[in-house]
């Protein structure tokens, strides 16, 4: 940065674009991001034209959209023809409508139609994250030939690797890879080559969907078909990273009682992050409500052995710890695909053993620590220890099974974890706990 910046003061511009134009597309995007609006605009319009069409889609949506404010008709033609559809529809899901008006004023009729295509999708679908560039053949398609198409087309395509086999209709029959037709010879017919058993995505299958197959069958690519089964686009792999990303933190707002939001952290105003969490922290207080009214009803009883009151809060926080380890691992598993419904009965065996281990281990070291340090009754270690058991139990069976039951109802499971789980363990834990005391120290 020290380099460019002394670059720039120089107005040595020839040095600049030597520099930036070895860069990889992410990095030149960094560094604009770094420097001044005017510096960026600057280094953005010396570069190569492929390379800034790269770096245009890796750049901030606010930098995306002040250069496009600045570009001539010309200079934003210019852009869309280097850059890929799915690409484009990617920046224009970010812009405002004037912005976006621009943009479609200047693609070509065959783009702005393209555009349209991929945008009547729902937005989390297949069809949304598609890109129409693909390399598509004939089966009497012979491998010279096939390579001669792709010399032609290939350089404005997605991916070159896999391509598409399709007949009159479109109908995808067939996926062959360029290994396999560089090993087949030239005068071999695509169509004798040519793998039949194709896995492919329906346009409106979700896009994490999507992600598992890319994932179980580690494809570069997955073609997506519509409903006749014709082919109409191909998802790759970084895109479907792009989808992990914003689902992994989707998940992780949602398991911190925060509604999610596209835009990053120090993007977000301040009133938008307080509408984003100010309502599940009204949600949350609310139910807490519960554990204050079991305290209050039970005020007597505790007031007869003052001890007991001082370790509610390690209870209750114990629980909600144990809830929130079987919550976060079971959440993960069903979003990996590995826990379906039909092993909710396993999984709560499988976390009835562990927390009976778990809670043994708890108990038996609480008690050492309450009889020796604290200098508490027998009765009343006795009474703390086992509501730990019974509380650790009755956490993690909650932890483990109330995702599976939110996910079969068709509901997020992200939104049952720590606050959710905490808030009802903390309710289960004080009733156990109370009840328990009462029994043992009548």
């Amino acid at each position: 940065m020290d380099q460019i910046e002394e670059l720039f003061e120089n107005k040595d511009y020839a040095s600049l674009r030597r520099i930036m134009e070895d860069e990889e597309p992410a990095d030149v995007a960094a560094v604009l991001n770094e420097v001044r609006t005017e510096e960026a605009l600057l280094l953005f319009r010396i570069i190569p034209k492929d390379l800034a069409a790269e770096t245009f889609v890796e750049m901030d949506s606010d930098l995306q959209r002040s250069f496009i404010e600045k570009f001539s008709d010309r200079e934003i033609t210019e852009m869309l023809d280097e850059m890929f559809v799915d690409d484009t529809v990617d920046i224009i899901e970010e812009m405002p409508a004037n912005v976006v008006r621009r943009i479609l004023a200047n693609s070509s009729p065959e783009t702005r139609s393209q555009i349209n295509q991929i945008l009547k999708y729902p937005k989390d679908s297949a069809g949304s994250i598609m890109t129409t560039e693909f390399v598509e053949l004939r089966p009497h398609t012979t491998v010279e030939e096939a390579f001669e198409r792709i010399r032609v087309t290939g350089l404005d395509k997605e991916t070159i690797y896999t391509c598409y086999v399709t007949d009159d209709s479109r109908e995808l029959i067939g996926v062959v890879t360029v290994k396999d037709m560089i090993l087949g010879g030239n005068g071999v017919e695509v169509g004798d080559i040519m793998e039949t058993s194709i896995i492919s995505a329906d346009t409106h299958m979700d896009k994490e969907e999507v992600v598992k197959l890319l994932d179980k069958y580690d494809f570069l690519a997955l073609p997506v078909v519509d409903t006749e089964g014709r082919l109409v686009g191909i998802i790759t792999f970084d895109d479907a990273m792009d989808v992990m990303r914003e689902e992994d933190t989707e998940d992780m707002e949602k398991m911190a009682a925060i509604t999610p939001t596209e835009k990053p952290y120090l993007r977000t105003g301040i009133f938008e992050t307080f509408f984003s969490r100010v309502p599940w922290l009204l949600l949350l207080m609310v139910s807490a409500t519960l554990s204050s009214n079991i305290l209050l009803h039970y005020e007597s009883a505790l007031a007869v052995q003052a001890a007991l009151t001082a370790y509610i809060p390690m209870i209750m926080g114990t629980g909600g710890n144990a809830g929130s380890q079987a919550s976060v691992t079971i959440i993960r598993g069903l979003s990996l695909g590995d826990i379906e419904m039909r092993d909710i009965i396993r999984v709560i065996w499988k976390e009835i053993r562990v927390s009976v281990l778990c809670g043994i281990t708890l108990a038996a070291v609480n008690f050492g620590k309450m009889m020796i340090f604290d200098g508490v009754g027998v009765l009343v270690a006795a009474a703390v220890s086992v509501t730990l058991v019974l509380t650790v139990i009755i956490a993690k069976v909650a932890g483990c099974s109330l995702p599976i039951i939110v996910k079969r109802i068709g509901l997020d499971p992200a939104v049952m974890a720590s606050p959710f789980i905490t808030t009802i363990v903390d309710c289960i834990s004080l009733l156990v706990y109370v009840n328990a005391a009462g029994l043992m120290l009548s």
